[in-house]
């Protein structure tokens, strides 16, 4: 429940009125019409006073402050997802003292039909959410793998491996690691959120922190190793252009087609955007100061560390506030769901970081032929084509949730994979290169600085009423569109 106060002026000598009959005045249907339509009182009678007006929250708002948190809410749709499977398979009839089952804190046994549906009715388990049968687990990493159809383009990986080991060429070798690899992308969010249900708040939250964007980063960091720094910038800053614009405007398009309107909280909006333009400010830095000249490269260096190193300290902040002074903002519903023990979640996330890591490595040095063979600029690929490997999955799982309605979570997982690339991945890999020798720097083309200082501006104003409509969706994906045609005649840079 939350609570606003409403002043406004009483006559004289209707204050104790309300006080003693509480049913009347503004408790009344027809009261708002009886006070509008009454003659006003003299001015020397007019006395100021308070009301607290107390209002529930939207049924689709699980936030108090709104998502900047990616993981908060990646983590609420894949608990609807894990409903609907522990309901469909029947798990939530189990007892779990006679059968040993333990797949959550609560079972609902009523159908999900929501992907962040709420319980209607639960039982209570023991909290360690760990299965102890290990039928019922396998079974539950079945289902992990089977519940989205994109993961059937697993079938690619050993072609991806065999294409590389034959020297098969370049184009072959990046479409199949490319295809390859979003199915790994999903499963690495999944095991990641897995690993996050048998921990704490706090824990899971570093944890959704850290390998949130582990495909954008680990392709990244195979491109710094590689020597090549544009590929590592034009996908870096492809990523936050793909969510910010193309994913964030599918939601407001297709969720605005089911719906006239939609609202949202905008306090979380406005301060993910307001993150984006400190990020901007900090890509300004290194192409104003950094010099022309043949020293420029140790300022331009010195400055892009030194912008990195604030960014980082400016996102342990952001989840500093998430996860300890305003986490009570930031709290959606409290049960959490798990459908394999920690062991093997953590296995898992093991195993798929490392072939995401083997495949990455075949992808990035096929780069150069890809382009060649199908007359492709590098930042073109880098901007456009690879970030749909790290984003596919999340892409569709916000235009869903905004499609029934859930915004508050279309808008967590958009603008908050954005914040977490920008203020997270992109000055990582500057700090990597700064530590393994490598002069990766902060100095991007300056017209796409522009494009990206423009973006964050025009996406704040289709925020700032805090309301969305499939004309605002349009106007971001159109955008997009402009920016890829663009891109598409740029001259590569070396």
């Amino acid at each position: 429940m939350t609570h606003r106060v409403v002043d406004f002026e009483l006559p004289s000598g209707d204050e104790e009125g309300m006080h003693t009959t509480p049913e009347r005045g503004l408790h009344q249907h027809g009261s708002t019409r009886s006070m509008n339509s009454a003659p006003p009182a003299p001015p020397d009678q007019h006395r100021r006073t308070s009301l607290v007006v107390t209002h529930a929250p939207s049924e689709t708002s699980l936030f108090d402050f709104g998502t900047i948190n990616k993981g908060t809410a990646y983590r609420q749709i894949r608990r609807g997802r894990k409903q609907s499977i522990l309901s469909r398979r029947g798990w939530s009839n189990y007892d779990p003292s006679s059968r040993n089952i333990r797949v959550g804190s609560t079972f609902t046994d009523s159908s999900a039909t929501e992907e962040t549906g709420l319980i209607n009715k639960s039982l209570s388990v023991d909290s360690d959410v760990i299965p102890e049968e290990e039928g019922t687990a396998w079974e539950g990493l079945v289902e992990m793998f089977t519940e989205n159809k994109i993961n059937y383009l697993f079938v690619f990986i050993p072609f991806a491996v065999w294409s590389h080991a034959n020297k098969w060429s370049d184009g072959s070798i990046f479409i199949l690691n490319f295809l390859a690899m979003v199915p790994l992308a999903s499963m690495l969010g999944v095991f990641t959120e897995e690993l996050a249900a048998h921990t704490n708040d706090v824990i899971g939250g570093l944890i959704n922190a850290t390998f949130g964007n582990a495909v954008e980063l680990v392709v990244a960091i195979q491109a710094l190793l590689a020597g090549d720094y544009r590929v590592v910038q034009a996908s870096l800053i492809g990523s936050v252009f793909s969510n910010l614009l193309l994913v964030l405007g599918m939601c407001f398009l297709f969720g605005g087609m089911k719906y006239a309107e939609q609202e949202f909280i905008a306090q979380g909006a406005v301060a993910s955007i307001s993150l984006l333009a400190f990020s901007g400010v900090a890509l300004l830095l290194p192409g104003f100061f950094g010099g022309e000249g043949d020293d420029s490269k140790d300022d331009t260096a010195t400055i892009s560390r030194l912008a990195a190193l604030l960014l980082i300290i400016m996102y342990g902040l952001l989840l500093w506030f998430q996860l300890k002074t305003h986490v009570n903002l930031f709290q959606g519903d409290d049960d959490t769901l798990a459908l394999i023990p920690f062991s093997w979640a953590l296995t898992g996330l093991v195993v798929i970081t490392a072939i995401v890591t083997i495949l990455s490595e075949f992808l990035v040095g096929s780069i150069d032929g890809f382009c060649t063979e199908f007359n492709l600029g590098r930042s073109f690929v880098g901007l456009i084509i690879l970030p749909v490997v790290g984003n596919a999955v999340e892409h569709i799982s916000a235009v869903s949730v905004a499609m029934k309605d859930k915004m508050d979570l279309a808008l967590g997982v958009a603008l908050g994979s954005s914040v977490q690339i920008a203020l997270f991945v992109l000055p990582l890999t500057v700090v990597i290169g700064w530590f393994t020798g490598r002069e990766m720097t902060m100095k991007f083309p300056q017209f796409e600085v522009a494009l990206y200082l423009m973006s964050v501006i025009i996406v704040s104003m289709c925020l700032s009423n805090a309301r969305s409509n499939w004309l605002e969706g349009s106007l971001l994906v159109s955008l997009y569109a402009l920016i890829a045609v663009g891109i598409y005649f740029e001259k590569d840079l070396e």
